[in-house]
């Protein structure tokens, strides 16, 4: 039986290489992958081939859930950026905090870090507000491979950050856990590594511009913008979201997507400027294909690896491992996973993860956070590197990729030392998930 699966690993390992090969996308290549397992299956009666149909529509909607999410939080971002609020936060930043540069700094990270703790991708952090961050911190001084290399770095912590976390909500989907308790579990190490990266990379001026051309070289912003027009959707989504927290009894659970919903429309009826807002939506949808496709076929290829036994093939493969072995791998296979299958890794291979290490009584919620605090830094990495390409292309560095992947080094260590840290004790660290509740 093992060698069966094995045939059937194989088979899913090379379709998925043949179409990497032909140069067709991430999700056309997991399609592949899943496709091929599962006629390799029907082959070997796991499954039959008349039950092949039925699991790859079944495995298009267990992250449902999770693309409504995602697409409802991209629209409330998108509608934000067109009105001009980002550029007007960029702005105040530099204009109030210019000659406080720690503060300034600290700022701009949490800017960039709204977005993909709002949607789940720290690519959105990036699109949204990568330039013009990108632009505040080459006022400032920040040469460009260490503008390129904190963008990276920080929306890599974005898409980790609460309230969305998009790795958690699979693995929490995959293995029967509430998506609960993740608040401060994973606020503060990201909190904590946002502020070292920030500072590692920018606190040093070198160049830089005054104040006043600085101002001059930011972008407009629309007449009539002011604070109270940027802060009234965050706090309509954020008012929603602790409602229920605070009245449990007497407040419905609205879930992130009517959350999200509500709190575009704010932020459309607010904006001083008109918002097709129709069009922008679709526009935005349209930048988000690949990421709700990805969704759809990770889920058709976690089906197609559990009716196969694939998925149980990994699942031993973790047990087996000497424990020790197995957190020194964690800090290679995590990153390398992200950079080949995108979100499909947490599915594949995260998930069995969870469960054995759960099973040895370290805290499932825990490991979770430190897992997906690891899991974005793989999207530098080939063959997608998805963050690590449109960090480079904001910060208009001009230099290779090599060299600006060497520039992440020490962030880099250092997230992958507290993301295994956190994991070996998560027990210890459980009270982070007793006050996120």
């Amino acid at each position: 039986m093992t060698l069966q699966v094995l045939l059937i690993l194989i088979l899913m390992v090379v379709a998925y290489a043949a179409a990497k090969a032909k140069k067709l996308s991430v999700e056309l290549s997991i399609l592949a992958a899943a496709v091929a397992g599962g006629i390799g299956g029907a082959f070997l009666k796991t499954p039959p081939i008349g039950e092949l149909p039925r699991h790859l529509v079944e495995g298009m909607f267990p992250y449902l859930d999770v693309m409504l999410v995602f697409s409802t939080a991209s629209i409330f971002m998108a509608i934000v950026g067109e009105s001009g609020g980002i550029n007007y936060i960029v702005r105040g930043t530099i204009r109030t905090f210019y000659n406080m540069r720690v503060a300034a700094l600290l700022v701009l990270m949490l800017i960039t870090l709204i977005p993909g703790a709002l949607t789940g991708a720290g690519s959105m952090s990036i699109l949204v507000v990568g330039a013009p961050v990108a632009m505040a911190l080459k006022f400032m001084g920040v040469p460009e491979r260490k503008r390129a290399a904190l963008l990276f770095i920080v929306a890599g912590l974005a898409a980790a950050a609460p309230p969305v976390n998009i790795y958690a909500m699979i693995l929490c989907a995959g293995t029967a856990i509430p998506y609960v308790g993740f608040t401060w579990t994973l606020g503060i190490p990201v909190l904590i590594l946002g502020t070292f990266t920030v500072l590692f990379y920018g606190l040093k001026k070198e160049g830089g511009m005054n104040k006043a051309e600085a101002l001059a070289a930011m972008p407009e912003v629309p007449a009539g913008m002011s604070w109270w027009r940027v802060l009234l959707p965050f706090l309509t989504f954020f008012g929603m979201v602790v409602a229920y927290r605070i009245w449990p009894f007497g407040t419905p659970i609205f879930g992130l997507p009517l959350e999200f919903t509500a709190a575009a429309l704010v932020a459309w009826l607010v904006s001083p400027k008109k918002i097709d807002v129709l069009t922008l939506s679709r526009e935005t949808v349209k930048r988000l294909l690949p990421l709700l496709a990805t969704m759809i076929v990770v889920g058709m290829l976690q089906q197609i690896m559990t009716a196969t036994g694939v998925r149980g093939l990994f699942s031993f493969a973790m047990i087996s491992t000497p424990l020790i072995l197995l957190y020194i791998l964690l800090a290679v296979i995590i990153p390398v996973s992200e950079g080949v299958l995108t979100f499909g890794a947490a599915a594949i291979l995260g998930i069995p993860l969870v469960w054995f290490l759960n099973s040895i009584g370290l805290h499932a919620t825990v490991v979770i956070a430190a897992l997906s605090i690891l899991w974005p830094l793989g999207s530098a990495l080939p063959p997608t590197a998805l963050m690590g390409r449109l960090s480079v292309m904001v910060s208009d560095y001009k230099g290779t990729y090599g060299s600006f992947l060497r520039k992440l080094w020490l962030p880099w260590l250092v997230i992958t030392v507290v993301s295994i840290l956190m994991i070996i004790y998560s027990a210890k660290l459980s009270f982070l998930v007793r006050w996120s509740m």
